[in-house]
C-alpha cells in the first residue's frame, strides 16, 4: 500500500510560540504514528521560492495523513501553527 506523506513547507513569524504548536500537535502525530523524515536542516532550493523550515512527514497510507490533519487534534496545533507562521501545506500520497 501506498504511503502517505505532509510535505510542509514553514516560515515562522514568532520563535517564541511556535513550539507550542508542535507540543499541541503531538497528540495527533502520535495517534496516527506520523514519522518525521525531514524536519527543518540545511536545503538548497536551486528553484522557485523557499521558506525557513522544510518538513516531510511519513504516515502508513494517504487516508491516514488526511485523517491526521482533520483530525480535531490537529486542528487544535493548526490554529496555533496558523498564528504564529506562514506554510504551505500538501498531502500526498507516494510510492
Amino acid at each position: 500500500m501506498a504511503k502517505g506523506y505532509w510535505v510542509v513547507r514553514v516560515s515562522v513569524r514568532n520563535s517564541e510560540k511556535y513550539p507550542d504548536y508542535l507540543e499541541a500537535a503531538r497528540p495527533a502525530f502520535e495517534k496516527y504514528r506520523a514519522r518525521f523524515h525531514v524536519r527543518g536542516g540545511r536545503y538548497l532550493a536551486p528553484e522557485g521560492v523557499a521558506r525557513d523550515r522544510n518538513v516531510v512527514v511519513e504516515f502508513d497510507d494517504y487516508d491516514t495523513a488526511v485523517a491526521c490533519y482533520e483530525s480535531p487534534e490537529y486542528q487544535a496545533a493548526r490554529a496555533i501553527r496558523q498564528a504564529n507562521a506562514d506554510a504551505d501545506f500538501l498531502i500526498a500520497e507516494g510510492v
